[in-house]
């Protein structure tokens, strides 16, 4: 018996033992992971904007396999606002392409670089081409931001201006024997008439036209400043392009025509032999963060469309999805936290359910109402929900090309009698009660139902409209002039109210401090909510093995290929959820 014992502890020990080598295994990779490399004494910045940006990703084993390791819009700007105050940054160096960025996000980096660069810090764009048959607006409004910019020989700018496009599926829709029976408040709450219409309304092409003037408006001023035109000369230049390498040169818009390697050697040049080079994403995660520590603040992001139930991440439409109930036990969670001071919600959202905005919109007043201030940074898009959740804040900022407002609400149904007879399907039915009908699309509205969505319609618009007022401090009626679903640049937004302040996250960090009565130099630590897992708990929920590699692989080209249909389908209003009535219109504007 006793040997049997002592085999038992024996035995029991070693598993002791074993449990705690393993532990320790994990906690140093755990320490290994977040080990942070010094910054050479010397060095010039890497950045590749054509790889593009992201606003949030969520803690979602899916978001992480199809986003990766995307750079976010907060992590590029705080990176370069560290760097400009840091002596051991000698110079900045970025390949500006073609990335999907919004008008908004090259603002917002493009603030961040000029104020690299007052600091005496040379800074060079370069590219292989600005287009190469296609736009390239945008990527060339952000290379102004730099010192020079630099074009491969064979390269291009598709400078030409800008234009909108807009899809109307109402011929397809007659075709396939789909009737939209849909209203809206008001004429420029825009996003049913993709549906309704085969053109632009009067209403609809004004808003439109008045979004790409604005945002046009601000690129070629902001071109101009850079480089060092007048804006007529500017409004010329572009009504002849596209610009050849050669002509792009000729026409002052570029420095030098030449190569990568070439681009190195001139930064090399002015920042020193002896500097090492960095990529900015690296630098990053070196040095010790502007907001790692100080007053905590909350940080809750608002991303994508607005529903009920959790956020999620969409991984056909590669999409953030703002869930109430995340957000709002964010707020909760951030006014219980006696550390916290004040509330930085950072919203980029086309909207999406009213009642979720709602929901989303009461914390905001309550968390103010506890004396949590509360500071909204609009990033591209805040419009319909995405700009009720915010209209109650202490403070909004915007960029001046954020699509901001959409103060307005859309619904209805589409009938499909027609197209169920093309296909030989028929439907029968029985109810109990006079409007069961109400919601099917194998009916029409009686008049009394009309008459009812009418009065729905009505009842949100005057809370919506009501609610900016109050939360803005606007007369009512100025509320409805500017309201009517009419999506406005931020740049015009702050003209009219909507909005107290344009720029970006380092703006909205200085109303923080101003709400919670702190210095202007005051440190501040961002504390995000909901809080994610730590690295621990990454480590431990992750361990992927070769064959799990294989298949986050497999779903990714997986998502590339339905992604086109599945956009299709929801242009269609097939499987879009009812809910969706405070989702602003597409634009259709891309710079």
């Amino acid at each position: 018996m006793k040997l049997q014992t002592l085999t038992k502890l024996g035995v029991g020990l070693l598993a002791v033992v074993g449990a705690l080598a393993l532990m320790v295994g994990i906690v140093a990779a755990v320490c290994a992971l977040g080990a942070k490399r010094p910054v050479p004494s010397k060095v010039i910045l890497e950045a590749d904007f054509e790889k593009g940006l992201v606003e949030y990703v969520p803690d979602d084993a899916v978001a992480r396999v199809v986003s990766g390791r995307a750079p976010t819009v907060l992590g590029v700007v705080e990176a370069l606002e560290r760097a400009t105050t840091d002596d051991r940054v000698v110079g900045l160096i970025a390949r500006v392409g073609e990335a999907g960025l919004s008008a908004a996000q090259i603002q917002e980096i493009r603030d961040a670089i000029i104020a690299f660069r007052a600091k005496g810090k040379p800074a060079i764009a370069y590219a292989e081409t600005f287009g190469e048959g296609t736009r390239g607006n945008g990527s060339y409004y952000l290379a102004t931001a730099f010192d020079q910019i630099y074009l491969q020989p064979s390269g291009e700018i598709g400078l030409a201006g800008l234009m909108a496009e807009t899809p109307f599926l109402r011929g397809t829709l007659d075709k396939l024997g789909f009737i939209p029976r849909m209203d809206h408040r008001s004429e420029y709450k825009n996003a049913m008439n993709e549906l309704t219409e085969k053109k632009y309304t009067a209403a609809h092409r004004e808003a439109t036209t008045k979004l790409v003037e604005s945002i046009f408006g601000q690129i070629v001023k902001g071109i101009a400043e850079r480089r060092k035109m007048s804006e007529p000369e500017v409004r010329a230049l572009i009504d002849r392009g596209p610009f050849l390498g050669e002509e792009a040169l000729q026409a002052k818009l570029v420095d030098k025509l030449v190569y990568r390697d070439d681009a190195y050697a001139e930064i090399k040049k002015k920042a020193g032999a002896d500097a090492k080079f960095l990529y900015l994403s690296k630098y990053g995660e070196r040095v010790t963060g502007l907001y790692d520590k100080g007053t905590t603040v909350a940080l809750i992001y608002g991303v994508g469309g607005v529903h009920r139930g959790k956020s999620g991440y969409d991984p056909v439409f590669q999409e953030v999805t703002m869930g109430a109930d995340t957000v709002a036990a964010a707020f909760r969670a951030a006014v219980d936290d006696k550390k916290v001071k004040a509330i930085l919600f950072r919203i980029n959202s086309p909207g999406g359910s009213y009642a979720a905005s709602d929901t989303i919109w009461r914390e905001t007043v309550r968390a103010k109402k506890a004396g949590k201030p509360v500071i909204v940074s609009m990033s591209s898009v805040a419009g319909s929900g995405g700009y009720f959740v915010a209209m109650s804040a202490d403070k909004i900022v915007a960029e001046p090309a954020t699509l901001t407002g959409s103060i307005g609400v859309f619904a209805g149904k589409m009938l499909s009698t027609n197209f169920w007879d093309k296909l030989g399907v028929s439907w029968d039915e029985v109810h109990t009660s006079s409007n069961a009908t109400v919601f099917t699309g194998l009916q029409d509205y009686t008049p009394e139902q009309w008459a009812r969505f009418e009065t729905w319609l009505d009842r949100i618009y005057d809370d919506f409209t009501t609610k900016v007022a109050e939360g803005r401090k606007l007369p009512k009626e100025k509320v409805l002039e500017i309201a009517k679903g009419r999506v406005w640049t931020g740049e015009d937004a702050k003209a009219f109210g909507l909005v107290d302040e344009l720029g970006g996250f380092p703006v909205a960090v200085r109303l923080v401090r101003e709400a919670a009565g702190l210095p202007v130099d005051a440190k501040i630590h961002l504390k995000e909510f909901p809080l994610k897992k730590s690295p621990l708990e990454a480590l431990l929920s992750s361990g992927p093995d070769n064959s799990q590699k294989a298949g986050e692989a497999t779903l990714a080209r997986a998502l590339e290929v339905i992604q086109p249909f599945a956009r299709v389908a929801r242009a269609l209003g097939l499987g879009t959820a009812d809910s969706d009535t405070l989702r602003m219109p597409e634009t259709g504007v891309e710079p």
